[in-house]
Order: structure tokens, then C-alpha cells, then sequence
């Protein structure tokens, strides 16, 4: 785990499938918890990051990157999500997660998000403030350790690259 925050996450009956494990698309979910706590705690000079963005911008979800590594069945004991930034670009910034125990002794799934943020009246993105950025790099740590490549081959098709 990198420098960040960790959130624990309890597991509902209804996360679980009919291969009694938590269902894939309830990790989005869970990196959503995550990602709003953080951005909703308490900034070390007071207020939240989700102040320094104000009632005008928003954040934006640009990208989601899942890696899974061992199942979660249910069970009454909570799950953690561990999130700190670790890229911070113009007018974007990027979340890497584990979701784990709370000792990060087992670690069921690593993640990425990449945030935009964007005008609430022009649906554009707008460049990050100089605070905002500060906020962002209080939160920084090492990037994901995917166990598979980020780059990706071209694959050739019928209809064109893909």
C-alpha cells in the first residue's frame, strides 16, 4: 500500500453471486465508497478536497482498470479499500487502490481510476488549481503493480485496428 487512506468496506449479502464471491462489478462500488470518503476527509489545513472543487466543477470518472486477484466470499468481518493518487496531469489525476485486509496480508484485487476535472455548465475540463494539486500529492504513492502489462497490443480486424 502506498501513502493514502483506507476505508473499510463492509459486505453485504446481495454483493455476493452465484459463485458465493463478491460479484465483480461490486468492486466498482467499492472503489466508489473509497474514492468519495477520500475525497470528502478532512484536508491536514482543514476543509476537503471536495471544497476545493467547489459547487461549479465536478469530478468525472475517465478510465477504470480492475485486476482480481483472489475471491471475497461472503463474511461479517469488513473488506479495505486502500486509495492514494498516484499520477497528477492538467486537468486530471489518477486513484491506484487495493482491496484487502486491513494489514494488506491478503490483497483480493489492485485497481486505477483516472479522474477529469470538469465545468458543471460547459462539460468541459478544467485545468487543476495549484491547491487542488497540493491536496492531490498529500495523497501520492507508487503506481499500481498490475501484474499484466498497461500496453496493449493493436489487434488487427476485418474492420480495422482495434
Amino acid at each position: 500500500m502506498a501513502p493514502g487512506f483506507q476505508h473499510s468496506q463492509q459486505i453485504r449479502f446481495g454483493d455476493i453471486d452465484s459463485y458465493n464471491h463478491v460479484n465483480n462489478v461490486v468492486y466498482l462500488q467499492y472503489l466508489e465508497d473509497a474514492r468519495v470518503q477520500l475525497t470528502y476527509a478532512e484536508l491536514p489545513g482543514g476543509g476537503t478536497f471536495q471544497d476545493l472543487i467547489g459547487t461549479e466543477l465536478f469530478i468525472l470518472v475517465g478510465r477504470n482498470e480492475i485486476e482480481y486477484l483472489a475471491p471475497i466470499s461472503f463474511r461479517t468481518e469488513p473488506v479495505y479499500v486502500n486509495i492514494w493518487v498516484t499520477n497528477v496531469g492538467g486537468s486530471s489525476f489518477d486513484f491506484g487502490y487495493s482491496v484487502s485486509e486491513a494489514d494488506t496480508s491478503i490483497i483480493y484485487a489492485q485497481a486505477a481510476t483516472s479522474m477529469v476535472l470538469v465545468s458543471r455548465s460547459t462539460g468541459r475540463p478544467i485545468r487543476l488549481t495549484q491547491e487542488q494539486r497540493s491536496a492531490l500529492e498529500a495523497w501520492r504513492g507508487d503506481p499500481v503493480p498490475f501484474k499484466r502489462s498497461p500496453a496493449r497490443p493493436v489487434i488487427k480486424t476485418a474492420e480495422g485496428n482495434r
